[in-house]
């Protein structure tokens, strides 16, 4: 692992796990849990993905980034799906209890949007930042409401997986010799098609991270009667996503609602309401052949549907500010960074949990 100057990295023991952690040197480590933020980082990534980030932060906060099982540097145990992303929320209570950190600032990019949604059903949180996240109803297979299209989740889960894609993972591939190689997947999804990131190597270093053990990425799948013919298995990363197994949109009934900053980019092929990563919009442009229409198999609202459970959160009393990026892809944080880091340190600077808000209530745009 590659570290920038002024980063730390150290492995810590907890009961369910060993965990690869990043840390700033010299930051406190009795800092008030106000001026504590964990980074949770996405799926095929880990924790080195958040580094320029957590150098850009102010020095009297102090920042953290965990490495979720199966990437990084923590152990590569088993991803039980059936259990949604709890097995990673669980694992991050785990580190945080062990650090004696009883709550925190929380950012989750993508896949770690969901885990730290489900974190703060399970634990405290202080904020909520949402970066690029996984619906609320996980990723594909659902209408518009979150509610499922087929008894299975047929298309979605490890059966999406590119198994070329797989193999370069597998392989360590830093190359750019396919399409499906990390490296060229990081330029075609990561980002937007015109932003070049002066640290390619170290993000590409990440992903290669990534475990694809048996129960890690991408997972095991099941025949399906359903188009496109398969559906989730058990255990692995991919179906920890699939919808009849993670479904946070109960954040709307939380009691104590953190305040919640939503940051997207909207280049963004990955999630988004035409997402190139949806079995059903692939169908729908032809990609995957014999797709059977927009009744039986629609592409996955993905961005609308965070933006109703948002809308149902505000309505309830909680607080949201949306932050839109022109042009950038899946990786506001990479693409935008001094922007990323003004909305964040905006986010922090208000905390409604546990009395009334100081200011409207209202699902709005950041300036």
């Amino acid at each position: 692992m590659t570290l920038f100057d002024g980063i730390t990295a150290r492995i810590v023991e907890t009961p369910r796990l060993n965990a690869g952690i990043l840390e700033r040197a010299a930051d406190d480590a009795n800092a008030s849990a106000d001026r504590t933020i964990v980074f949770v980082h996405g799926n095929v990534s880990s924790a080195q993905f958040w580094q320029v980030a957590m150098l850009a932060l102010p020095r009297d906060l102090r920042v953290i980034a965990v490495d979720l099982r199966g990437f990084g540097e923590s152990d590569s145990l088993p991803v039980d799906a059936t259990r949604g992303l709890r097995d990673f929320s669980d694992d991050l209570h785990s580190v945080l209890e062990t650090l004696g950190i009883e709550t925190a600032h929380f950012v989750g990019w993508s896949m770690g949007g969901g885990v730290i949604m489900q974190y703060a059903l399970d634990y405290p949180a202080l904020s909520l930042t949402l970066e690029s996240p996984v619906s609320p109803y996980g990723f594909g297979g659902t209408r518009r409401d979150g509610s499922r299209l087929t008894d299975d989740d047929a298309g979605t889960g490890a059966g999406g997986a590119n198994p070329d894609f797989v193999a370069r993972l597998a392989a360590k591939d830093t190359t750019d010799e396919a399409p499906t190689s990390p490296r060229s997947v990081f330029r075609a999804s990561y980002i937007a098609p015109d932003f070049h990131s002066v640290n390619e190597d170290h993000w590409v270093e990440s992903m290669l991270t990534t475990s694809t053990a048996e129960g890690n990425y991408p997972g095991d799948a099941k025949a399906s009667e359903n188009w496109p013919g398969f559906a989730p298995g058990e255990i692995g990363v991919l179906n920890a996503m699939a919808p009849q197994y993670f479904n946070v949109s109960s954040i709307v009934d939380l009691e104590d609602k953190p305040g919640i900053l939503w940051v997207r980019g909207d280049a963004d092929i990955i999630v988004s309401d035409n997402s190139l990563f949806d079995i059903n919009n692939l169908g729908k442009l032809g990609v995957i052949p014999e797709w059977p229409g927009d009744e039986a198999a629609p592409a996955q609202e993905m961005v609308g549907q965070t933006r109703d459970v948002l809308e149902a959160y505000v309505a309830a009393g909680g607080h949201v500010v949306e932050r839109v990026f022109e042009g950038v892809g899946h990786a506001p944080h990479l693409e935008e960074p001094e922007d990323f880091r003004a909305a964040l340190l905006s986010r922090i600077a208000y905390v409604p949990v546990g009395g009334p808000p100081t200011e409207a209530i209202v699902l709005k745009s950041a300036d």
